[in-house]
């Protein structure tokens, strides 16, 4: 598997980055009693700890250039300290809190078996692997959406980032402006982190682990569409 094949086989992940709940989530179909079930499910599957995942690849790399690329990703992500002067999983909570949910219950979260599963999948593939499926799975699949591809052409699509005013939660709930505090750090740090990411991937790892890597992305893939679905049915939402 040379480069180009590497890429390509990781854009395919990607591009099936999608699923049939989120369109209703961003049009303001689920009800307001069940918003909970979304945030509490993301914080704890991933949220939370997901410097600590950051972490997993860090302490296993022997490369000092990706070590250094995703330290200042895990430096951000931890506590704020480059862009968002707040550790992010502390911004997260700004959502909850912003649309008046009660965020003491973020302190003891119990995962649907969907969500415990694709919990474990990250666990195993950040601490029994390589550096390199762990960067791949967090910096490239968790942090990444289906749009990748327009991170690595400049031809291709890119992310919609539309106005903050238009974002889902203001305009189907009335989330205050202030409250997207994560949001505003997100688009602050994501070009140089998506750019940084696939650097890592694409330039340091080796043509024998490529194949591992891509099996531990659609790993992740099916889990987290599993899981999505199990969320998705849990806050009120019906599969069209």
């Amino acid at each position: 598997m040379d480069v180009g094949q590497f890429r390509e086989a990781l854009l395919a992940v990607m591009e099936q980055k999608k699923h049939w709940g989120w369109p209703l989530f961003t049009s303001g179909k689920v009800p307001r009693d069940r918003l909970h079930v979304h945030f509490e499910q993301e914080y704890a599957t991933y949220v939370r700890d997901f410097p600590v995942l950051v972490g997993r690849a860090y302490v296993k790399c022997p490369i000092a250039a990706v070590r250094r690329e995703l330290a200042e990703n895990l430096y951000e992500e931890e506590t704020g300290g480059l862009v968002a002067k707040r550790p992010h999983p502390e911004l997260f909570l700004d959502y909850p809190r912003g649309l008046g949910l009660d965020v003491s219950r973020f302190e003891h979260v119990d995962l649907l078996p969907e969500a415990r599963a694709y919990r474990d999948v990250l666990d195993e593939l950040t601490e029994r692997h390589g550096w390199e499926v762990a960067a791949a799975v967090t910096t490239l699949f968790i942090e990444g959406t289906e749009y990748e591809r327009g991170e690595v052409d400049g031809r291709a699509e890119r992310r919609p980032v539309p106005p903050l005013e238009k974002h889902p939660l203001v305009v189907h709930y009335g989330l205050p402006l202030e409250a997207l505090s994560l949001t505003k750090a997100h688009r602050a740090v994501e070009g140089s982190h998506r750019q940084s990411a696939w650097r890592n991937v694409l330039d340091h790892v080796a043509e024998r682990v490529r194949p591992n890597v891509v099996d531990g992305m659609k790993r992740a893939l099916d889990a987290w569409l599993d899981y999505r679905d199990e969320v998705s049915v849990a806050s009120g939402l019906v599969r069209p």
